[in-house]
């Protein structure tokens, strides 16, 4: 079973429940799933739901950090939502998976001691192992550690 079933069963139990922040935050992110189905024409893989999640997480997140000091419905909408995107979440990777990931790489692209002109090589083969489970920052600070 897909994501996008899980989510609109979870939608459904919701509705039962008269969950309505739970139920609201849900739509909102079937909506975008179904959306990125009808401009692909066709279902759309874990991997392509998965970025879907993180995309909606990450822009909640902004919200939420963007709110004015006097807002806290808008802090705590955006609080309740996150726990419930969170529940539909990849699994993240962890600093160390990241770090053996890139460890992995060096070794299959034959650097022992990498530099700065070596980032893009290592960057173009290491992104699509951690796209979608590891955040794109993080991957980049460890990297850029690495250079040093």
């Amino acid at each position: 079973m897909s994501k996008t079933q899980n989510i609109q069963r979870a939608m459904m139990q919701a509705l039962k429940d008269k969950d309505v922040q739970k139920k609201e935050s849900l739509s909102l992110l079937l909506s975008a799933l179904k959306a990125k189905a009808k401009d692909k024409r066709e279902d759309l893989t874990p991997e392509e739901e998965d970025i879907i999640i993180l995309k909606e997480i990450k822009q909640t997140q902004e919200t939420l950090d963007s709110a004015p000091a006097g807002r806290d419905d808008i802090k705590a909408e955006c609080e309740a939502r996150l726990l419930v995107l969170r529940e539909f979440a990849p699994q993240q990777m962890s600093e160390q998976e990241i770090r053996d990931t890139l460890a992995s790489v060096l070794e299959k692209l034959g650097i022992d001691s990498p530099s700065m002109r070596d980032k893009g090589r290592i960057m173009k083969d290491l992104m699509p192992l951690v796209k979608g489970k590891a955040d794109g920052s993080l991957v980049n600070r460890i990297v850029g550690e690495k250079l040093q």
